[in-house]
């Protein structure tokens, strides 16, 4: 995976909506011991979306319904917050109990579809779990879904090698097997505290 991006990639990966939206959310809700990652019960819609999958064919949220879902927006090229973010939720999904394991789904959403086809996404999502489900579609789909969300994504100029980069959230949203939207799981949430979370949302509609 490598890239030739700006060297201040990592100082704008968090847009301004996401942040403001965190913000807000933050005080509205107050912080809540229950869960480390952010209570956005209520105040983000359902999940909903139909997207292009990794074989070519058409997935919709629905497709999915009776799991636990987290969704995640990045792009293959990305040097360093999408491999680390899909690494510690494929290791924190692996340290639930086995039962639950198979109920909890990643959905990596790629933001990049000039570069991301359905193969390269495959192979992406393949290298961390084969159970993360790659998902793509063209920029107005994709754009239409991260406005759902609160946030956005852009690209920079193309560099000499036709390199660039494209700014992202670094933001998590779990939803639960009814679709609702749950919980916001931050970048500097440990690996563990991922798992409890995932644990506690599993078995809270088992």
């Amino acid at each position: 995976m490598n890239s030739h991006f700006p060297a201040n990639f990592r100082s704008w990966l968090n847009l301004p909506l996401i942040l403001i939206a965190t913000i807000v959310l933050s005080g509205c809700l107050g912080e809540d011991s229950s869960w480390h990652g952010k209570d956005i019960q209520g105040l983000m819609p359902e999940l909903a979306f139909e997207l292009t999958g990794t074989s070519g064919e058409t997935v919709t949220a629905s497709d999915l319904d009776g799991q636990i879902r987290l969704l995640f927006f990045g792009f293959t090229s990305c040097p360093d917050v999408c491999p680390t973010t899909l690494q510690k939720l494929s290791q924190a999904i692996k340290a639930m109990p086995p039962e639950l394991q198979s109920q909890t789904q990643t959905l990596f959403v790629s933001v990049d579809p000039q570069r991301d086809t359905p193969e390269r996404l495959a192979r992406y999502v393949d290298f961390f779990d084969k159970r993360i489900v790659g998902l793509t579609g063209n920029e107005p789909e994709l754009r239409e879904l991260a406005k759902r969300y609160r946030t956005t994504f852009g690209y920079d100029e193309p560099d000499a090698d036709g390199n660039y980069a494209v700014s992202h959230s670094s933001a998590v949203y779990v939803f639960d097997r009814d679709g609702k939207a749950r919980l916001l799981l931050r970048p500097d949430l440990s690996t563990d505290e991922i798992r409890q979370d995932l644990i506690a949302l599993a078995r809270e509609n088992s």
